[in-house]
């Protein structure tokens, strides 16, 4: 993002023209307009619940609110005289509809108090400003609907589209478990609506079956912290059927209870959870996010219940 707002404004065109002014904002530093619609409420409202964990988060009607907070001392020592500190904070706003506008302000530092012994306020707050941002565009699903646009307006792969996304935000903190929803399928792969697929019960009996790349059709995958993750099998965007995760620690989520003996097991930490709302047998699944880094130890395929696991040497 410091790429793209190293003007101080910066705007992607659009063929849609958004509300256009933003009269409140005397302060304004930064602009940023996403050629892509957010108009679900479901989806603004994952923007909100997704990230409230790693920021302050608001929302009123069309928009959400992430504000960052930080604090500055004037001298390490608390006890010295003249002691003094400040809580200062920057907010990032979302503007939804036909277009997604991603604006922020640096209000003047007398709006804290009577600050000025904090150095490079304004540098500070502009830096975080574009952390928040680039967190935003990474971990929710601006990021799926970014993604889906570039691979169709630029005729790129999915995982050049990834990269691209990735390079142009390079301040995002990675927050697993912050989209509510599994990644937005591209146009040619709207025959997996989930309205059309029949959602089990609950997860379907193991063992998972090792002769799933032959027999599955390999499917969207999901990027975890600048690794790739390949899947098999994943239909529609609501978890009901995930399929097999995982070309060497390979998991079928649709087996998967969550019970967390694989996370326990696994000496190297390979896995850590992250949340699949909608999924018949468990609202989270340990996510192989780590998965080249497997010592092929087996430790987490023998503790496993249902037996989900399937741990493939890497060649």
């Amino acid at each position: 993002m410091s790429l793209l707002l190293k003007d101080r404004v910066w705007s992607m065109e659009a063929p849609t023209v958004k509300r256009g002014v933003y009269p409140l904002h005397g302060y304004k530093i930064g602009l940023y307009r996403l050629p892509i619609k957010l108009e679900d409420p479901v989806e603004i409202k994952s923007v909100h619940d997704g990230l409230k964990k790693t920021f302050e988060m608001d929302m009123y009607a069309d928009r959400i609110f992430a504000t960052y907070r930080w604090q500055e001392q004037n001298m390490k020592d608390p006890d010295a005289k003249g002691y003094e500190q400040v809580d200062l904070s920057v907010t990032v706003e979302i503007v939804t509809g036909e277009v997604v506008d991603i604006i922020y302000q640096i209000f003047p530092i007398e709006k804290f108090g009577d600050p000025n012994w904090v150095q490079d306020y304004r540098k500070k707050a502009d830096h975080f400003a574009k952390m928040v941002i680039d967190t935003i565009l990474r971990n929710t699903i601006l990021a799926d609907k970014m993604i889906s646009h570039y691979a169709k307006t630029e005729k790129i792969s999915e995982v050049a589209a990834i990269q691209k996304l990735e390079e142009l935000t390079p301040l995002a903190k990675l927050v697993l478990g912050a989209k509510a929803k599994a990644i937005e399928v591209l146009d040619e792969d709207s025959d997996d609506d989930d309205g059309e697929i029949e959602i089990p019960d609950g997860a379907k009996p193991g063992p998972i079956d090792v002769e799933y790349k032959s027999k599955l059709k390999q499917s969207k995958p999901f990027d975890a912290a600048g690794y790739t993750i390949k899947t098999w099998g994943r239909k529609g965007t609501s978890n009901g059927i995930m399929g097999v995760w995982g070309e060497f620690v390979s998991v079928d989520y649709d087996i998967c209870i969550a019970d967390g003996g694989c996370i326990e097991a696994c000496p190297v930490d390979v896995y850590e959870w992250f949340d699949s709302p909608g999924n018949p047998g468990s609202e989270q699944k340990p996510l192989m996010s780590k998965e080249p880094d497997c010592i092929f130890c087996l430790a987490c395929e023998g503790v496993c219940p249902p037996k989900a696991i399937k741990i493939y040497e890497q060649k």
